[in-house]
């Protein structure tokens, strides 16, 4: 994910929850345990995808071309509903969609551009061994990479239904109005 992501995170605006969480202790690390363990399953997630990908194309007889490339689509498309997933760890992908940040469209553009120069320009594909995927295949891949990180929505869902029970009266409200002000 590196630059595309890091790019990308550095323009996020700052939640709107922040207020609402206890400050973070000193002598805690940058990144908790559940931190930490959410990226974990997020790349095995991504590995079971690509994995699963990788065998769908053996087992229809594709060639080593055409598997990697399959192979290629899932991680790019993993990578791009993984930056939109996790641009937020508590809000959802639809409420982040409207965080105003220029570069989210100009960075997943650029993915998409330099993938698809990759993939169906001849002398690139033919440099690294790709090969033109057909539209069952394109739609295949990128179905693939979204389910393989589109989990995390509903472990968000969880922790939003958690907290909004948890969350003494009054603050609810206040969390609706400033979402509604985005």
């Amino acid at each position: 994910m590196g630059p595309t992501c890091s790019i990308i995170y550095e323009n996020e605006p700052i939640e709107q929850n922040l207020m609402f969480q206890p400050p973070r202790k000193f002598s805690l690390t940058f990144f908790s345990w559940r931190e930490l363990t959410t990226s974990i399953i997020q790349g095995v997630m991504i590995t079971a995808g690509t994995l699963f990908t990788y065998q769908y194309a053996v087992r229809n007889g594709y060639d080593a071309d055409l598997t990697r490339t399959m192979v290629l689509m899932v991680l790019i498309a993993a990578n791009i509903f993984l930056t939109l997933v996790n641009r937020s760890f508590y809000y959802s992908i639809l409420t982040t969609l409207h965080y105003k940040n220029r570069l989210v469209a100009f960075i997943i553009g650029l993915t998409t551009v330099l993938t698809a120069a990759l993939v169906y320009a001849p002398p690139l594909a033919g440099f690294f061994g790709f090969v033109p995927l057909g539209p069952h295949q394109l739609l295949f891949t990128v179905v693939t990479g979204f389910v393989s990180v589109i989990w995390l929505e509903g472990a968000k869902w969880f922790r939003r239904q958690k907290s909004q029970s948890s969350t003494p009266v009054g603050e609810p409200e206040m969390e609706a109005n400033l979402l509604s002000q985005n």
